[in-house]
């Protein structure tokens, strides 16, 4: 994840889960299971969805905005679910200059999942979803993902976004003055991950 700290507010950027990426292990009523995200998943939620909300720790009482409200954009490409958020909540600024932001998380029912076995624990492959909020994550709580593909802006912002490394619980922080805008690394308006293969097959398990 990537933080700019602006006067009174903080653009965050970065991936919200890799796709066909196995969480940890999660429980429910019925056990222990790992989870996996197929590809298209979010695609779909995101063009049934009217809003997605931005909530700081999955809490409904901390609505940092939405898609709705215009600072809020969505969209899934060919490593995952990419966010790009200003905040101008002061607590979360305040947080982000701490460097106590430390990563993404999502809330979302299933629509299609298929349930299988693997090295003798169950997996849950999501096939489609409903995806209705993407939240902050601070020290209070612990992301079900592991890692954060990082979304860093080239120095003279030529190249807006360039896939960084995969950390764990790790946040990029750092101030710099507002510099214009250049939406996304695009060639022909396809992202170009090629450079970063290996990143990318090890974000995806492969």
């Amino acid at each position: 994840m990537n933080v700019r700290i602006n006067e009174n507010s903080v653009e965050i950027e970065g991936y919200v889960n890799a796709v066909e990426r196995t969480s940890k292990k999660l429980r429910d009523r019925l056990g222990e299971f790992i989870e996996r995200i197929k590809v298209g998943a979010f695609k779909r939620a995101l063009e049934r969805a009217e809003d997605v909300r931005l909530l700081l720790n999955h809490d409904w009482t901390r609505d940092l905005g939405g898609i709705s409200d215009g600072n809020l954009e969505l969209y899934e490409d060919a490593i995952g679910l990419h966010a790009r958020a200003t905040i101008t909540d002061k607590e979360v600024v305040e947080e982000a200059k701490r460097g106590e932001l430390r990563g993404w998380s999502f809330g979302f029912t299933d629509r299609d999942v298929e349930n299988g076995e693997e090295n003798g624990v169950t997996v849950r492959n999501v096939k489609d979803l409903d995806l209705y909020e993407v939240s902050l994550i601070n020290r209070a709580k612990v992301p079900a993902y592991d890692g954060t593909l990082v979304a860093v802006r080239s120095a003279d912002d030529s190249k807006a976004l360039n896939v960084g490394d995969i950390l764990e619980s790790e946040v990029n922080t750092r101030e710099e003055t507002p510099k214009k805008d250049n939406h996304a690394a695009e060639n022909n308006g396809a992202i170009d991950y090629s450079k970063y293969k290996e990143i990318i097959e090890e974000m995806k398990g492969d």
